[in-house]
């Protein structure tokens, strides 16, 4: 499964206000149940943030909505850059160790593109390690098979021979084109997006995500909306997606998935602007927004639906479903009291 965080344009401008916080003082016995208390979501997020995130995830989250710095978010990525060019050590909390892997690449890349830095030597680099390390067809395996064991999600099988997937290939191509990048990896790789995602017929959530976020940074706009419409059609009819949270039980489970590991209209549409957007009606997507609202759990923080495999891996994971969900109500203009900065739109 790919990594999982919207991203957000760097915006333009000057900083502004930064977001009222909670009266600071020494600590008590009654200050969990206080910051409970807080109605404002983005104070009781920032709040987990700093108590449970990364380097990476609290400087990302500073950059978005607390007036934060790009360069600070841009040196804590470069802790995970190896190299070799790509990008390793768990920056996809579900793969553990140091190796490059496609998935650390398209997390890597929703950061910066978050940042507006998507460009540049550092790319130039990526795209040629890339090209090292691509399957016969172009395309990007979900996961090399290292030279040694290192811990990695039971639902990302290690193969000696792992074939190219969509569901890591599509949104690497898809932000490097979103970013105008122009590089021979990626000839062969958008070939290899554009049969996947025009001839898939039966497909998981998740490699339905993956064909979003390629169709959303192709460079053949007209081409990409009739991929875009034929997928939502069959997203529809497959029920691949929950229309109405408070039923959402009678939607079927993927194979393998958690017990509540079901994806809404605002997991494919994670900004307004996407091409998945026109899939639902605004009655459909604004009920799945009331409900991402509501997930924000007591301690601040947006729960993880996959399955639990390592704590490490589970811990990390939230902070980032976090800054997913913010991103993604902002994006949609849901007030969250105290957003010190607007969601602009993707550049075309």
């Amino acid at each position: 499964m790919p990594g999982d965080e919207a991203s957000t344009p760097a915006p333009s401008g000057p900083p502004a206000p930064q977001v009222a916080r909670a009266p600071q003082g020494p600590p008590t016995a009654h200050a969990p149940q206080a910051a409970q208390a807080l109605p404002a979501p983005l104070v009781r997020a920032e709040q987990f943030i700093w108590l449970t995130a990364r380097v990476l995830e609290q400087r990302r989250f500073a950059f978005h909505f607390l007036g934060g710095e790009a360069d600070l978010v841009d040196a804590a990525l470069g802790a995970y850059l190896g190299g070799d060019g790509g990008y390793g050590h768990a920056l996809d909390p579900d793969l553990r160790g140091p190796l490059s892997q496609p998935l650390h690449t398209a997390h890597a890349l929703r950061v910066l593109d978050s940042l507006g830095r998507c460009a540049g030597q550092r790319i130039e680099r990526l795209c040629r390690h890339l090209t090292g390390v691509s399957t016969p067809d172009g395309a990007l395996p979900l996961v090399f098979p290292p030279p040694r064991h290192y811990p990695s999600a039971p639902y990302h099988p290690v193969r000696d021979d792992p074939p190219g997937e969509l569901l890591t290939t599509g949104p690497v191509v898809g932000l490097l084109h979103r970013n105008r990048i122009w590089h021979a990896w990626l000839f062969r790789a958008t070939d290899f997006c554009w049969e996947r995602v025009e001839n898939l017929r039966r497909p998981h959530p998740y490699e339905v995500r993956s064909a979003v976020a390629f169709l959303d940074g192709a460079p053949d706009r007209a081409r990409a909306a009739a991929a875009a419409d034929r997928l939502g059609r069959l997203v529809r009819e497959q029920r691949l997606v929950v229309l109405d949270p408070a039923r959402r039980a009678e939607y079927p489970l993927p194979p393998g998935y958690a017990p509540d590991e079901r994806l809404f209209a605002y997991d494919y549409a994670q900004r307004p602007e996407s091409l998945a957007r026109s899939w639902f009606t605004d009655e459909e997507m604004g009920r799945s927004l009331d409900f991402l609202a509501a997930e924000q759990q007591p301690d601040g923080g947006w729960p993880v639906l996959r399955p639990e495999w390592a704590p490490g891996s589970s811990l990390e994971r939230r902070p980032i479903a976090t800054l997913e969900a913010l991103l993604t109500l902002r994006a949609y203009g849901r007030p969250l009291t105290g957003v010190s900065r607007p969601g602009p739109a993707h550049p075309r």
